[in-house]
C-alpha cells in the first residue's frame, strides 16, 4: 500500500472509530489541538489534574504529553496520565517542547523519558537533539537545525528507547532506529500559525489509536498533518486564513488530497 492510501485508510478509521485522545498540553494551544482532532474526526479530552487525567488515560485510545508550559500541576498531570495510560496498554505520545532550553525543561524531559516505554516522540530538530544528549541551541519552541541534521541522533534515540521519534520541519525524518521515513509537504506559513507542532504530536495520537504499528502510525499522522498544510495553503491571504482552511481540509481530506499534499523524499 503507498503512503497516500494507506495514511487515508488510517484516517478512515479515525473518523470512523472516533477514538478518545487525551491531551495534557500546553496553554497555548489547548483549543487549536482540540478543533483539530475534531475536525480530524477524532474526539479529544483536554485536561491538566492528575486525578482527572490519570483516570481518563486509563480509558483513552492514546495519551498525548506536551510540556510547552511546564508548571506543576501540568506536570503532575502528564506523569500521573503516563503512568495510567502505561497500565492500561495505551500508548503515550511525548512531544518535548524546547526540550533542553532550560533546566526546568531538561528535567521534566528527563522524568518523562524514565516513567515507562514510550510509544513515540514528536519534536522538532532541536528538541530531539536536545533528548538525544547532544548539543543542540533552540529560541524557544522554534528549532535552529534542520531535520535531517537530526536524523541519526533520532535514529539513537529510538532505538535507545524502544519508540518511534519524528523530527518533524520542511521534511519529516521518522525512524523507530530500524526503519526510516522522510516525508515532504506542508507549507511554509505552517510556523507562523503558533502549535502546529504541537498539532502534528496530537494527530499523531489519534493514529497512534487505531494503528497497531506505532512507526505507520506516526507516518500517516504526519503524512496527514502535511498534506493538510500544503492544501490549505491555497487561497490562504495570511496565517489567519491558513489556519481556518487547515482545519477545513483535516475535515474534508481524501486519498487524493494526501497524494497530491505529501510524498517520500528521495
Amino acid at each position: 500500500m503507498n503512503l497516500a492510501a494507506a495514511a487515508y485508510a488510517g484516517l478512515c478509521r479515525v473518523r470512523e472509530t472516533q477514538p478518545l485522545v487525551v491531551n495534557i498540553t500546553n496553554n497555548v494551544v489547548t483549543n487549536t489541538t482540540a478543533n483539530a482532532l475534531l475536525a480530524l474526526g477524532a474526539s479529544p479530552a483536554m485536561t491538566h489534574h492528575s486525578v482527572d487525567a490519570a483516570e481518563l488515560a486509563a480509558m483513552a485510545g492514546a495519551l498525548v504529553c506536551n510540556m510547552g508550559t511546564p508548571g506543576e500541576e501540568n506536570i503532575a498531570a502528564m506523569l500521573a496520565a503516563a503512568k495510567a495510560a502505561r497500565g492500561a496498554g495505551v500508548p503515550v505520545v511525548f512531544d518535548p517542547v524546547a526540550a533542553g532550553v532550560t533546566s526546568r525543561r531538561r528535567e521534566v524531559a528527563k522524568a518523562m523519558l524514565e516513567t515507562g516505554p514510550l510509544a513515540a516522540i514528536r519534536g522538532n530538530a532541536s528538541e530531539i537533539l536536545a533528548l538525544a544528549g547532544e548539543d543542540a541551541v533552540a529560541k524557544g519552541a522554534d528549532s535552529r537545525h534542520d531535520s535531517r541534521a537530526a536524523a541519526k541522533a533520532a535514529a539513537r534515540l529510538a532505538a535507545r528507547l524502544g519508540c518511534v521519534v519524528c523530527a518533524s520541519g520542511a521534511v519529516d525524518v521518522i525512524t523507530d532506529g530500524a526503519r526510516r521515513v522522510d516525508l515532504v509537504g506542508g507549507h511554509a506559513m505552517m510556523p507562523r500559525v503558533t502549535g502546529l507542532g504541537c498539532t502534528a504530536t496530537a494527530l499523531v495520537g489519534a493514529f497512534m489509536a487505531i494503528e497497531a504499528d506505532p512507526f505507520a502510525a506516526v507516518v500517516q499522522g504526519m503524512a496527514v498533518m502535511s498534506a493538510a498544510g500544503f492544501l490549505a495553503a491555497a487561497g490562504a491571504s495570511g496565517p489567519g486564513s491558513f489556519f481556518t482552511r487547515f482545519l477545513d481540509m483535516l475535515y474534508s481530506l481524501d486519498e487524493a488530497g494526501i497524494a497530491a499534499g505529501v510524498r517520500e523524499a528521495s
